[in-house]
């Protein structure tokens, strides 16, 4: 019964037929005509002969017999247009890519050349990645002075996304360490079985701290076959930024100091790629040309399971065919 009501699932396998219809509609449009035109008058002088009880009521009930046969012809249009139900399963097989996002978290991360800053920014877009990306396992570290992992890889990106909206500024010690950044992302892929392990490292600065520094953390990345793709975020030239003084917070003019030659460098030994992103826009192109970049193999075989359901509508020609036939030679046979 479920498979009459879903109307969505329903197709016809020689819907050619349904023109029969049209045959049928003009047998009733006919009936109809015939029927208004068909107004005898017989003038009487007696009523004397005439038995009221052969002209009794069911002579009016004559028209089912004709309602009968059109339903019948409907539902054989029906039937031999072979009414079918659709169900479709897929079968899905993927090649998933592990990913790592590391992110800057220093002081310089508030500066608010993007809106309203550059870690909300980097925040927004790498939620929508983590959208664009249901089949592959993300993780999340972040960096400032030292390094500190959010999220290990998961496939689970409602946790991912929760961990990625409670980043602030603060949450580990400042200063820029670029190389301990890497080397923990790294680290998070060491073990991966993915078929492509990636790191997305973004930052605004210069590495200054850390136990580990940028071209050791490139070896160990080269080691493990990790693609990199790192991210200069910062406009050019100077950028507001809200600093503590003894009037309270003010924004104050700082100069963007990205080392840009050592993320060319770090994106180019690991076939990976550098990116600048200057504002919002141009950081949402750089994740989206990443992710363009970095495409998941899915493939989709979709089976289709189709079930016959012109039966009951060929019983119900029968059916109605049927008691037409009796109607005419038993109830009806007396009425001339």
């Amino acid at each position: 019964m479920n498979a009459f009501l879903d109307w969505r699932h329903i197709t016809f396998a020689h819907p050619y037929f349904f023109v029969l219809l049209l045959p049928i509609l003009f047998m009733v449009w006919w009936q109809m005509l015939k029927k208004k035109d068909d107004n005898p008058a017989l003038r009487l002088t007696t009523l004397q002969g005439i038995d009221p009880s052969r002209a009794g009521g069911k002579a009016q009930f004559r028209p089912v017999m004709f309602v009968l046969r059109i339903i019948a012809l409907i539902a054989l249009c029906i039937a031999i247009a072979r009414p079918q139900s659709s169900n479709t399963t897929e079968n899905i097989d993927t090649e998933g890519i592990d990913i790592v996002m590391s992110l800057d978290m220093s002081g310089s991360m508030l500066a608010e050349d993007f809106k309203p800053n550059r870690i909300e920014a980097a925040k927004e877009v790498a939620l929508s990645f983590v959208d664009q990306r249901p089949t592959d396992r993300i993780g999340l570290v972040i960096f400032a002075g030292e390094s500190f992992t959010m999220c290990p890889i998961t496939i689970d990106h409602n946790v991912l996304k929760e961990q990625i909206s409670q980043i602030r500024n603060g949450l580990i010690t400042d200063g820029t360490s670029i190389g301990m950044g890497l080397a923990t992302a790294v680290e998070r892929l060491r073990y991966s079985k993915g078929k492509s392990k990636v790191i997305i490292l973004m930052t605004d600065g210069v590495n200054n701290t850390g136990l580990i520094d940028p071209n050791t953390a490139l070896q160990i990345a080269k080691a493990y076959k990790v693609r990199v793709y790192t991210v200069g975020i910062g406009t050019h030239g100077q950028a507001p930024i809200p600093v503590q003084t003894s009037m309270g917070i003010q924004k104050q003019m700082m100069q963007v100091d990205i080392d840009e030659p050592l993320l060319k460098q770090i994106a180019a030994e690991t076939n990976g790629k550098y990116f600048r992103a200057t504002g919002n826009r141009s950081l949402a192109e750089v994740y989206s040309e990443i992710d363009k970049l970095e495409k998941t193999k899915v493939d989709i075989t979709s089976y289709k399971h189709y079930a016959e359901l012109f039966f009951p509508f060929a019983m119900i020609a029968v059916f109605c065919l049927a008691l037409e036939m009796l109607l005419r030679y038993t109830v009806f046979r007396s009425i001339t």
